[in-house]
């Protein structure tokens, strides 16, 4: 009888080892960024999005969070609605990043944005990086496989299909765009009556190297000035000597 309580200690030391190995470990597993929203439904639009990343260090702070868009969707599309203090958002060429001071060791993550319409599709992937104060980055991108769940699991959002009558936006600056292009071929109508009006050489653009080996001012010209000058002085003495030839021989 005696040695049954020692037989449950030593027992009890295992079993309270292996249940914090089994806690920890399930703490670590658990650990993750989620995304989730209220208007979650295909096409909706200026819906909100949340995402909440864990943080899993207990001597480093988070600095910064990377969101990869899912395909329809554009960092033009998605504006800051919360962070945590002194953080702001900045885009990327693929994405987003909201960055700030440093958060305290173990502590989330939260921000929210708002999305311009969400694209017209049953779920949106967002890869996520989470970078800490130490220089760690987690890398929550990794999709299931078949019945395999993945370690690092990247935020997904399921959506509902889209509302009756629901249809995707005009893209942000097509108005712009068009105004750009009316003003391009205004112009370019504008240059061809220049062209027209202007005397056109046969290739109907000037040669370069024509250009480039013109006479220039007190060089070539001047020179061809006085060649031609003396040619003219040349044939009138000529001349004057024909005729006096000719007189000659008449008085003979």
């Amino acid at each position: 009888m005696q040695r049954h309580p020692r037989v449950t200690r030593r027992s009890a030391v295992p079993a309270a080892l292996a249940l914090g190995l089994l806690l920890g470990t399930a703490g670590t597993a658990a650990a993750h960024v989620e995304v989730e929203s209220s208007t979650a439904q295909a096409l909706a639009v200026d819906a909100q999005v949340a995402f909440s990343a864990e943080g899993e260090s207990s001597t480093a702070g988070i600095t910064d969070v990377k969101v990869v868009l899912p395909t329809g969707l554009a960092p033009a599309d998605v504006t800051l609605v919360e962070a945590p203090a002194g953080w702001a958002l900045t885009p990327t060429a693929d994405g987003y990043a909201v960055a700030g001071p440093a958060l305290a060791p173990g502590a989330a993550a939260d921000w929210k944005v708002r999305v311009r319409q969400l694209p017209d599709a049953a779920s949106l992937v967002f890869k996520t990086l989470v970078d800490y104060s130490d220089g760690h980055t987690d890398r929550w991108i990794e999709l299931p496989q078949g019945d395999t769940e993945p370690q690092h699991p990247a935020p997904t959002l399921a959506l509902r299909p889209a509302a009756p009558g629901a249809t995707p936006l005009a893209a942000p600056g097509a108005s712009a765009s068009a105004s750009v292009s009316a003003s391009a071929s205004a112009s370019a109508s504008v240059s061809a009556s220049v062209s027209a009006s202007a005397p056109a050489s046969p290739s109907g653009v000037p040669s370069v190297s024509a250009v480039a080996e013109a006479p220039k001012d007190g060089e070539d010209g001047t020179g061809t000035t006085a060649v031609v000058l003396g040619s003219l002085a040349g044939a009138a003495v000529l001349a004057a000597l024909i005729v006096l030839v000719v007189r000659r021989r008449r008085s003979a």
